[in-house]
């Protein structure tokens, strides 16, 4: 099995010593592409470790923790220069699966990331159940729309509809294709009801201001519009 390592790091030089390291062992070292939409690259990537400093540009190393332990069980392991006791108890409170102190060995970095992966047996399954829509995390598991740690859980048919939009996104389906596949999926509705779920989903993206994001296109059908 090929292991994935996600670093969230911002620290240039300390980013390339662990991916050289790392790599002489085969594991495969991916960093965030942006320090404000994390989320994005770890659901793409889908990594079996995550390893996060706690002072990071934009959000800090809690902030990303508690928005992957909300979606996900990948082991974590914190790596920071900060030695407050309180940092260490908040992280592990938060989910994470170990912390080292910098400056630290390598050897001994390398280590404690090859005992987490012997004792972790399910890696990032429930990673593959997720699609990263307009900075947000739609979690096809649970039923529910997640941004910034703060959820909106969608009835079947709203969160059906935003699926099958969000999976065909920028591409405009008709409202016939729409009906038909709830219909098939025996989501029994008609016009009426499609134009009410409309409604009520862009009524409930409004909490992360993404309503604009659902697009009518007249006389056509509607569509999930990157933003």
């Amino acid at each position: 099995m090929d292991i994935n390592i996600f670093i969230i790091e911002d620290d240039a030089a300390i980013f390339r010593s662990l991916k050289e390291r790392l790599g002489q062992w085969s594991f495969h070292v991916t960093g965030p592409e942006r320090y404000d939409d994390v989320m994005n690259t770890f659901i793409n990537v889908q990594p079996q470790l995550v390893i996060i400093d706690i002072q990071l540009p934009m959000y800090d190393g809690f902030h990303w923790c508690r928005e992957i332990r909300a979606v996900s069980k990948v082991p974590i392991l914190f790596l920071s220069s900060r030695d407050h006791p309180l940092d260490m108890v908040m992280a592990m409170n938060m989910g994470a699966d170990d912390y080292i102190q910098k400056p630290f060995h390598m050897d001994v970095l390398l280590a404690q990331v090859q005992a987490i992966l012997r004792r972790t047996y399910a890696y990032a399954e429930e990673a593959a159940d997720l699609i990263v829509w307009n900075g947000s995390v739609i979690d096809l598991k649970r039923g529910l729309i997640r941004k910034h740690g703060q959820d909106v859980i969608l009835t079947r048919n709203e969160f059906y509809i935003l699926v099958v939009l969000v999976k065909a996104r920028d591409t405009v389906i008709s409202r016939d294709d729409l009906i038909r596949k709830l219909w098939d999926d025996e989501r029994f509705v008609n016009d009426n009801t499609l134009t009410a779920n409309i409604t009520r989903l862009r009524q409930k993206l409004t909490v992360f201001q993404l309503e604009e994001a659902i697009v009518t296109k007249k006389g056509f059908g509607y569509m999930a519009a990157t933003m």
